[in-house]
């Protein structure tokens, strides 16, 4: 078997860097080419602009909304727009009774419509459920409204039929769920029936009581429903996870009745569980089997959009109190292209001067530190396009701020590396072997210090709010984009570089000449190896550096104490030497 070697491990190292960056450049440019995204990244409220929605409460006859339930509904409404993809909105409280909802760009349909879901959610069970205005044709396993059943005794759970009495019989006869639609109230009792629709569908319904209310809802998830054998199918769905103890032991006891009514009868309605929010349908799944431990999957004619809209409804829960959009106005950009440009033209002085550096400290070695920045960049501006594209990422003055404070630290990266290999030269050591060797020690700082950098990211992203998070995003991503390269350029770059003539046999504008970084090898030619008394040159110029760096990094506390003691040492000394003076005059006297 051949044995792979350092330098070809190096170039499919250096491979695989390319077609990474390759890929990541093919998928942009097949979404601008689709429409989807462009070349410059998507930028946030205070660079671009966006829209500024003003939400009104629905106080429904009370005069006014305590200071607790807005601030709940300012807590959840930032939930649901974070969660929907919408970066670094800012969610303000205006008049002690309004929620102002400023974005970047124009919201969508269901972004908008997300903002405004602020109903109580809750599981009602289907008593009846039919298709279009009274009297017309069933659909399978629905019930027309003139074969109502009557109330003949009092309710024994909320899918009897006899929840439904005169009122609630005319209230559904008089409800069109096809247009003209009418409207419905958007609050109602959980403790009595509901009539509602399901949106786009047409069907009209009979709900019974709330059994299972939104505040027991803990997680909500979405994805392809996996099949029998575990393999993934094709269908969407959404995984619910419920409270535990009483949100579980409640979803056990409806589950089990409604699913006796599907064993009967798949198509009857009262196996059904319709989930609400805003007094409107949002979905009413048939219960298939009986759920005991709060885990359930929803599933359904699902798209990708549905599963996930739907999730998105689940996870976030209900608010207090209901908003309608009271006005919506386009907002210019609270800082302006200017201020983007000084933050550019900061980080350019900031590349230029830490090229400068590289090149008058390394020399030739500095053009990797270079190309390793630009690739650190290019990686970095890829990864920003595509989480614009797939994830509405938007980038704002403190994200560019964060990539500005990264330059340095990956700078940093490239030092310790650099400064490990030539310490491994001073000790006598050729290039080859000082790369391997500085390789091993530089790494293990390298990952300490980024893995540093990441934790302060995810602690500072997860703790802030508002403009912050794009400060902390950035800073870790370019954080993960410095590892990428120190371990899949520089390194191996460097591995390929140490066996060129021009940096292998040290020339003196290669930065790696160990004649300039005071080095005697440890094979001096023809059997001759470093004498003791060279070794011991090595040692005092590496003990002559130490002090002179740490004489370098003293205060002026110390400097001043490190003289006094040096001048009361000499006199010491000299005291001691007129007394011994002194004492041998006598002696010849």
């Amino acid at each position: 078997m051949a044995r792979t070697g350092p330098t070809s491990t190096a170039r499919r190292t250096l491979l695989w860097l390319a077609a990474i960056i390759i890929a990541c450049t093919v998928a942009v440019g097949g979404g601008v080419l689709a429409g989807a995204v462009n070349w410059a990244p998507k930028l946030g409220l205070d660079l671009e602009g966006g829209t500024q929605m003003i939400l009104a409460p629905k106080i429904d006859g009370k005069d006014s909304i305590s200071a607790e339930q807005l601030d709940q509904a300012v807590s959840i409404i930032r939930q649901r727009v974070d969660g929907s993809g919408v970066s670094e909105a800012q969610i303000t409280t205006e008049g002690g009774k309004n929620v102002v909802v400023s974005m970047a760009g124009k919201p969508t349909d269901e972004e908008r419509n997300l903002i405004k879901a602020s109903a109580n959610m809750n599981f009602r069970p289907v008593i009846v459920a039919s298709q279009g205005p009274a009297g017309a044709t069933p659909v399978a396993g629905r019930t027309p409204a003139d074969k109502l059943p009557v109330p003949t005794a009092a309710p024994l759970n909320a899918s009897d039929p006899n929840w439904i009495d005169a009122a609630v019989m005319k209230d559904f006869e008089a409800t069109s769920c096809v247009p003209p639609l009418t409207e419905r109230p958007t609050t109602s009792d959980p403790a009595k029936p509901l009539v509602s629709c399901e949106p786009g569908s047409g069907i009209k319904y009979i709900l019974g009581p709330v059994e299972i209310p939104g505040k027991w809802i803990k997680n909500a998830t979405y994805g392809l429903k996996p099949g029998a054998n575990g393999a993934t199918t094709n269908e969407w769905s959404v995984q619910l996870t419920l409270e535990k103890p009483e949100g579980a032991a409640a979803f056990k006891a409806v589950t089990q009745r409604l699913y006796s009514k599907y064993m009967a009868n798949p198509n009857d309605p009262q196996a059904r569980f319709a989930i609400v929010l805003d007094d409107s349908i949002v979905s009413a799944p048939a219960s298939q089997a009986v759920i005991s431990d709060g885990q359930s999957s929803i599933t359904g004619q699902f798209t990708e959009a549905s599963a996930k809209a739907l999730a998105d409804q689940l996870k976030f829960g209900s608010l207090p109190i209901s908003f309608g959009i009271q006005s919506e106005i386009q907002i210019s950009a609270t800082l302006g292209l200017q201020q983007l440009e000084m933050g550019l033209l900061a980080g350019l002085i900031g590349l230029l001067l830490v090229v400068i550096y590289s090149l008058f400290q390394y020399r030739a070695l500095g053009l990797v530190t270079i190309f390793s920045l630009v690739i650190a960049g290019l990686l970095t501006y890829l990864a920003i396009l595509l989480l614009g594209w797939t994830e509405n990422y938007r980038l704002t003055l403190a994200g560019v701020a964060g990539i500005i404070v990264a330059i340095g630290q990956t700078a940093d990266s490239f030092i310790v590396y650099f400064e490990r290999v030539r310490d491994e030269l001073r000790d006598g050591r050729g290039l080859i072997a000082a790369v391997e060797n500085g390789w091993a020690r530089a790494k293990r700082t390298i990952l300490a210090s980024k893995a540093v950098n990441i934790l302060a990211s995810l602690v500072l992203y997860f703790v802030s709010v508002g403009s912050v998070k794009g400060f902390a995003f950035t800073l870790g991503l370019t954080a993960v984009a410095d590892l990428i390269v120190v371990f899949m350029f520089t390194h191996p770059m460097l591995q390929l570089l140490a066996r060129t003539k021009f940096f292998g046999e040290g020339h003196h504008f290669s930065g790696l000449d160990p004649v300039q970084l005071g080095a005697i090898p440890l094979y001096r030619g023809a059997g001759r190896f470093r004498t003791p008394e060279e070794s011991v040159e090595v040692a005092k110029g590496k003990n002559a550096r130490a002090a002179g760096e740490a004489e370098r990094r003293q205060t002026i506390a110390e400097r001043r104490l490190a003289a006094k003691e040096k001048q009361m040492v000499g006199s010491r000394g000299a005291g001691a030497a007129k007394s011994e003076s002194s004492d041998d005059s006598k002696e010849i006297n």
